[in-house]
């Protein structure tokens, strides 16, 4: 019988294994191709080992019309957007975390509802309302929406990590002589930095990814971002530049691993409330 299970607890070990190797393969398989695609002279669809090394694809596109232009448009973009997203999340989900209201469990719905409502379903009003608001093929409008569109989302993750900060820091705040908008600049915050950075990844990674929306709101070709001059390298009748698209691919996915790479030890250190609070 002993023998029987653990028979049984190995073969579904090995069934999980397998499982795992199958979704790890999925991931690995897409970027070994454009790692090996981007010093392929020869590159094609297939993932296989170049035909010899060459950086000829890189040469080819690190130029300012290329790459160097829509980059720098990509970073004023989402860094601008993230940076009023996260501010704005902060700003409200703090009252709906620390004060009780009829109102606040409507509100969250709405803003789940929100979060649930595809890009595409509503580009046609808001592209017909920039139209009379003079706002398209402008860089803040497109800001604006950007930041309008991870909103809903980046304050229901704020408030979640806002509700583990205990309520009797900012009460001894209070006692002090802070504000509300002090203690939350100075006592929130900064005890939720692994929250803020939380939001800060999410919300910037799904601007930096984002094609059809500055696709939709700008028309002039200097201020489209990466995300929409990549398509550039899709040619007209099926031709594709691969080697020089997987070599924009990697300088494209760089600022979004050293934004990880930089706040990832934030990540893991959670809340620094170790003392903070005697019972």
């Amino acid at each position: 019988m002993a023998v029987t299970l653990a028979s049984r607890r190995t073969t579904r070990r090995l069934a999980a294994d397998a499982g795992l190797l199958v979704v790890a393969a999925a991931f690995v398989l897409p970027l070994a191709w454009v790692v090996l695609s981007s010093l392929d002279p020869h590159a094609d669809l297939r993932v296989k080992a170049p035909d010899g090394l060459t950086l000829d694809n890189f040469d080819a596109i690190l130029t300012s019309d290329i790459t160097f232009t829509p980059l720098l448009n990509s970073l004023v973009l989402c860094g601008s957007a993230t940076l009023l997203t996260v501010s704005c999340a902060a700003l409200a989900a703090y009252p709906l975390s620390r004060f009780r209201s009829r109102f606040n469990r409507p509100f969250l719905l709405t803003i789940l509802f929100a979060t649930s409502l595809p890009i595409t379903a509503i580009m046609v009003p808001v592209y017909a309302l920039f139209v009379q608001v003079d706002l398209i093929d402008t860089m803040h409008g497109t800001i604006f929406f950007f930041a309008a569109s991870q909103l809903p989302f980046a304050i229901w993750l704020m408030k979640n990590f806002m509700d583990g900060v205990p309520r009797e820091l900012e009460e001894a705040a209070w006692t002090d002589g802070a504000s509300s908008l002090q203690s939350l600049i100075r006592i929130v915050l900064p005890l939720m930095g692994p929250g803020v950075a939380v939001v800060t990844v999410f919300s910037f990674v799904m601007m930096w990814g984002n094609f059809f929306v500055p696709f939709m709101l700008l028309l002039t070709p200097d201020q489209m971002p990466a995300s929409v001059s990549i398509n550039d390298f899709f040619g007209n009748r099926g031709m594709v530049a691969y080697g020089q698209l997987a070599a924009f691919s990697i300088v494209y996915s760089t600022p979004v691993i050293l934004l990880y790479v930089l706040i990832a030890r934030r990540l893991g250190g959670g809340f620094a409330l170790g003392g903070a609070v005697k019972g």
